[in-house]
C-alpha cells in the first residue's frame, strides 16, 4: 500500500458469520424447541378463544383470539429467525440468512391487517345491532381464565429459558405475551360489566384490542421497512468515535452499516499513514476491528478499506 495513490487493501474481520464465542449449534436448537413448545400453547389459546367468541357471539373474547394468535405469529418468526441464525453464509447467500425473519416479519404484518379489519367489522355490527347480543355466560370466564393461566406459565417458562439460554428473542417474547396478560384482564372485566346489564362494554373492549393489535401491526412493518431499505443501524459518529481512539489512525470515513440490531455488516475506509509498511496497516486494521466488536458485539462481518490520507495520494 505504501507509495500506491488511491490504492486500498480490504480486511475482513475473521471469524464472523460465525456463532459468537460461548454460542453453539445446542443453543439454537434449545431456542428453537421453546419457541415450538410455546407455539404449540399460543395456537391453543387463540383456538380455544376464536372457537368460543364465534360461538357465544361475544366480540372482546374473539378479538382477543386473533390477539393470541399475533403471538403465535411472533413465534413462527423468532423460529425461522433463530434458525437462519444458526446457518452460515454460503455461495447463494453470502451476508446469512437473516433476512428470512425480516421477510417472515413481513407477512405476520400483512395478516395482522386482516385480522383488525375482522375485529372492526365484527365490532361495528355489534354496535349497531346488525348482530345479536352475545352470550356471556360462565364458559366464557372459564375459557378467558384457563388461558390465562397458560399464559402466565408461558411467561415463566420464556423467561426462565431466556436467562438460561440468554436468549434476547425468549425474553422479548415473554415480555410481550405478559402485555396479552392485562389484555385478557381487560376482557374479563368488560366481561363481567355485560354481564351485569352493560353489553356495550363487550364491542368496545374489542375495540381496545384492535388497537393494540394494530399498533403491533404498525411496529412490525417500520421495522422490517427499516431492515429491508438498509437503514444505518449504528451511527456514524459513534464508530468514528472508536476507530479514532486506535493509536496511528488518521481517520475514517465512508462508514456505514446495515442489517438488524443483532446482526450489523459494518464497512468503512480506514485512513493510515501512507509510508507504513503494509503489515503493520494491517495489524492496525486488526485492532480497529477488534475495537469496534468489543464495543459492538452485534457486528457480525466488517470490511475495512486501508488508505493513505488525501494529502498522500
Amino acid at each position: 500500500m505504501a507509495g500506491s495513490r488511491g490504492a486500498g487493501v480490504l480486511t475482513r474481520a475473521s471469524g464472523f458469520g460465525l456463532p459468537a464465542p460461548g454460542v453453539t449449534e445446542d443453543r439454537y436448537a434449545d431456542v428453537s424447541r421453546v419457541l415450538v413448545r410455546v407455539l404449540a400453547l399460543n395456537l391453543i389459546v387463540a383456538v380455544a378463544k376464536i372457537a368460543f367468541g364465534y360461538a357465544s357471539g361475544a366480540i372482546s373474547i374473539l378479538s382477543d383470539g386473533f390477539h393470541s394468535l399475533t403471538d403465535a405469529g411472533s413465534n413462527v418468526v423468532g423460529i425461522v429467525g433463530v434458525r437462519a441464525a444458526g446457518r452460515p453464509p454460503d455461495d447463494d447467500h453470502p451476508y446469512g440468512h437473516r433476512k428470512y425473519e425480516t421477510v417472515a416479519a413481513a407477512a405476520v404484518a400483512m395478516f395482522l391487517v386482516v385480522v383488525v379489519i375482522e375485529i372492526l367489522r365484527n365490532a361495528f355490527n355489534n354496535l349497531t345491532g346488525r348482530s345479536s347480543p352475545p352470550d356471556i355466560s360462565l364458559a366464557g370466564f372459564v375459557v378467558m381464565a384457563v388461558t390465562l393461566v397458560i399464559n402466565l406459565g408461558v411467561i415463566r417458562y420464556e423467561t426462565r429459558e431466556g436467562k438460561r439460554l440468554g436468549s434476547e428473542v425468549l425474553l422479548a417474547d415473554a415480555l410481550q405475551t405478559r402485555g396479552d396478560v392485562w389484555t385478557s384482564v381487560a376482557v374479563i372485566l368488560a366481561l363481567a360489566g355485560a354481564r351485569l346489564g352493560v353489553p356495550v362494554l363487550d364491542p368496545i373492549a374489542a375495540l381496545v384490542v384492535a388497537v393494540f393489535i394494530g399498533y403491533a401491526c404498525y411496529q412490525i412493518a417500520t421495522a422490517t421497512t427499516r431492515i429491508l431499505s438498509d437503514r444505518m443501524v449504528i451511527s456514524e459518529q459513534d464508530i468514528e468515535t472508536v476507530v479514532m481512539g486506535v493509536e496511528g489512525v488518521v481517520g475514517c470515513h465512508r462508514i456505514r452499516t446495515r442489517g438488524t440490531v443483532d446482526h450489523v455488516f459494518l464497512d468503512l475506509h480506514l485512513w493510515m499513514p501512507g509510508d507504513i509498511p503494509l503489515t503493520e496497516a494491517h495489524r492496525r486494521s486488526h485492532v480497529v476491528k477488534d475495537r469496534l466488536v468489543a464495543r459492538y458485539p452485534q457486528i457480525v462481518d466488517a470490511v475495512i478499506h486501508i488508505e493513505p490520507p488525501l494529502q498522500d495520494r
